[in-house]
């Protein structure tokens, strides 16, 4: 019988005699949660953890593109795409996308994550010539003018090659390396790090009828194969990044099971990202049919995974995020580092 262990996380306590520190961040767990596959839970004291899963996730994570990962991180979204569900067509020129990159850095972005194929329900594939013109531009631009890290946000080896040499710093695959298996050696040969993340099915067909058996483990035994592939391409263990994939062949259900469970992705010994700004699912359950009317929920979502150890929040609305994310961190008598 497999067992996985979710930290129960704690920020803003005081820490119990028998407390470790969750990924050598700000929050701390005593306890956690023994899950098995057939929906068994139970609580377990963290000291009677494997040593092996335990190390994972007390270990304090390594920088990834220059970041510390003591504390949360906001990554901004930048889509040059004509039809991303949030933002499509509003910085697909290079000199809107320029600006709204500088913009986002100067609110607080730490990372700025440039897409140019639209990852949304439905969306169609884009030609790869299409997507290095949308993308590559934009990242020299940026680099132009700033040393923010950047990340491409691509599943092809040859658009996120081209990336590279304009300036980017980190190569984020929704796909984890299932769709183009070469831009895992793409990135290890550049020595960047990566983000591989869940998705069930295609842009196409992935929300047509999304199933699991028991999505919290399956996306978790998922990223296990996919950070031991990366691992086996050339990538440091210590330069992959871990993302459950909110919305990517999900229900509504799914994403709030994997949202209440994410600290279970610390076992993984990985950072983990965080991708939920203004997605349905925000509008569904608070309102906003637009997803522009959804940035309340959004930052909601964005504190609940901050207190749960997760160190990396790619969202749209960076000043909203960060101020309430200095807020939290204040009250809980923490400075943001």
């Amino acid at each position: 019988m497999t067992l996985y262990y979710r930290p129960i996380a704690r920020f803003g306590d005081v820490p119990t005699p028998r407390s470790f520190p969750l990924a050598g961040g700000l929050c701390w767990f005593d306890t956690v949660v023994a899950h098995e596959r057939g929906g068994g839970m139970q609580p377990v004291p963290a000291g009677e953890v494997p040593a092996d899963i335990l190390d994972n996730i007390v270990r304090a994570r390594a920088p990834i593109a220059g970041m510390v990962m003591t504390g949360p991180r906001l990554m901004g979204i930048l889509n040059v795409t004509p039809d991303s569900f949030s933002d499509g067509g509003q910085f697909n020129a290079p000199e809107r996308a320029l600006e709204h990159a500088i913009a986002m850095r100067s609110d607080g972005a730490e990372i700025i994550d440039v897409g140019g194929e639209s990852t949304r329900p439905g969306a169609a594939e884009v030609q790869t010539k299409d997507e290095i013109a949308r993308t590559a531009p934009v990242i020299a631009a940026i680099r132009a003018q700033s040393d923010v890290p950047i990340s491409i946000d691509t599943r092809k080896a040859e658009v996120g090659r081209a990336a590279l040499a304009a300036g980017a710093t980190l190569v984020n695959d929704v796909a984890a390396f299932t769709f183009d298996p070469e831009l895992a050696s793409v990135a290890a040969k550049a020595g960047t790090p990566v983000c591989v993340m869940h998705a069930q099915g295609s842009p196409q067909t992935m929300q047509d009828d999304p199933s699991y058996d028991d999505v919290l483990l399956d996306v978790y035994d998922f990223l296990s194969d996919r950070v031991e592939a990366a691992v086996a391409a050339g990538i440091p263990h210590d330069q992959i990044v871990v993302d459950p994939g909110i919305g990517f062949g999900k229900t509504l259900e799914h994403n709030l099971i994997l949202l209440r469970g994410i600290a279970i992705f610390h076992a993984l010994g990985c950072p983990i990202l965080l991708g939920a700004s203004r997605k349905r699912f925000i509008g569904t359950i608070g309102g906003g049919t637009d997803a522009r009317d959804r940035v309340g929920g959004s930052v909601s979502v964005a504190l609940f995974a901050a207190r749960q150890g997760v160190q990396i929040l790619r969202v749209h609305d960076i000043f909203a995020t960060k101020q309430a994310l200095d807020l939290e961190w204040a009250i809980g008598g923490a400075a943001m580092t």
